[in-house]
């Protein structure tokens, strides 16, 4: 079993800009676009276990932000055990976060996340 604590230095400026460009966003009341970097950034970073939990509770924030009872309920959960199955490797790879989708069902990747998996040396799977 694999155990996965930080985010890797060849990912973390990827991670780190999917996150600013969601605050960007967001200041500038462009949800869909700003909830699109989050769910980028949930990919990025779902296997490590303070980069998933960041972006839950991000997810959660934006929840409260929309007044979204579905995602604000959705992101609970998530936020309490996202980090966990992380730390324990567990994860379903390319889920994007939101609870617009099964928690548990594994999603494909976009290539170009795939391409920055692969510039920072990770295997994504």
């Amino acid at each position: 079993m694999k155990i996965y604590t930080r985010l890797p230095e060849g990912l973390r400026p990827y991670f780190n800009q999917e996150l600013e460009s969601f605050q960007k966003e967001i200041s500038s009341e462009n949800n869909l676009i700003a909830w699109n970097h989050l769910e980028r950034a949930h990919i990025l970073g779902q296997k490590y276990p303070f980069a998933h939990t960041l972006v839950h509770w991000k997810m959660l924030q934006f929840g409260f932000k929309i007044k979204s009872r579905k995602e604000i309920l959705g992101q609970i959960p998530r936020l309490i055990f996202g980090g966990v199955k992380s730390f324990v490797g567990h994860i379903p790879v390319g889920n994007p976060g939101g609870a617009n989708v099964p928690p548990l069902k594994p999603f494909p990747i976009e290539n170009e996340l795939l391409e920055i998996f692969k510039k920072a040396g990770i295997n994504a799977i």
